[in-house]
């Protein structure tokens, strides 16, 4: 085993321990949980190596996503960064879940984009970003928005998989003030998956993503289904000269 895998199971373990406690605490089962291995920095040989330990990786950017989709098909790639209108298409050929769904008009293109495709082809996965902190720096639905808007949400996901919510927590050096943010996250998707309109619609709400390398424990006793973890991983790790 070389020194990069050495360290990449380390960190990976980890991190898997800290889920499990965090899992205890708040009577879930870890399996409930799933990282998203965020590769954004990664330099390509830690992500060949991370792949024989690790099978879901995150993307910020459909480019690279698509890059690197083509180079590791074995692993489920997700699109965790922000996604234009005119990237669309290519992110539907290369990502099995797009985190970042974050407008009525970008849902509208993706579900174009979906129903021009090949019909025999899987329906998108998709989460609807929340903007939980009310950043202007970040983007996402206002979660006093999205149930006002929920049946042009339902209506637009019609031959998509809508499985869940994404929200990012304001930055801090302390964890634990990320919890309001991930609490009222899983308080919205309770009360959306509880309309009658989306049980109607044959929608469950399943996943939340959110919790990432400072703040995911935090996030999975809040409920949490995927941390989104970058730096953790990559802990020392030198990059190749």
């Amino acid at each position: 085993m070389n020194t990069t895998i050495s360290i990449l199971q380390k960190n990976l373990a980890s991190i898997q321990q800290q889920i499990s406690d965090a899992c205890q605490r708040s009577g879930r089962t870890p399996e409930d949980v799933q990282i998203i291995a965020v590769t954004k920095y990664a330099d390509w040989s830690w992500v060949q190596d991370l792949s024989q330990l690790h099978n879901v990786f995150g993307e910020n950017r459909p480019q690279q996503l698509a890059e690197r989709q083509v180079l590791l098909p074995q692993i489920h790639w997700h699109l965790i960064g922000q996604l234009q209108r005119n990237k669309v298409r290519l992110t539907l050929h290369h990502a099995a879940m797009i985190h970042s769904v974050d407008s009525l008009r970008l849902l509208e293109a993706i579900c174009a984009a979906a129903a021009a495709a090949d019909q025999e082809s899987t329906p998108p996965s998709i989460l609807l970003q929340v903007n939980m902190s009310g950043e202007a720096s970040k983007s996402g639905f206002a979660p006093a928005e999205l149930p006002a808007i929920w049946p042009d949400v339902l209506r637009l996901c019609c031959g998509l998989r809508l499985c869940g919510l994404m929200t990012m927590a304001a930055e801090s050096d302390t964890p634990e003030s990320a919890r309001p943010t991930f609490q009222g996250l899983r308080l919205l998707r309770d009360s959306l998956q509880n309309r009658d309109d989306t049980r109607d619609a044959g929608i469950t709400l399943t996943e939340l993503s959110m919790g990432m390398s400072g703040d995911f424990v935090p996030a999975v006793e809040e409920g949490a289904t995927l941390v989104r973890i970058g730096s953790r991983l990559f802990e020392g790790l030198q990059t190749p000269h």
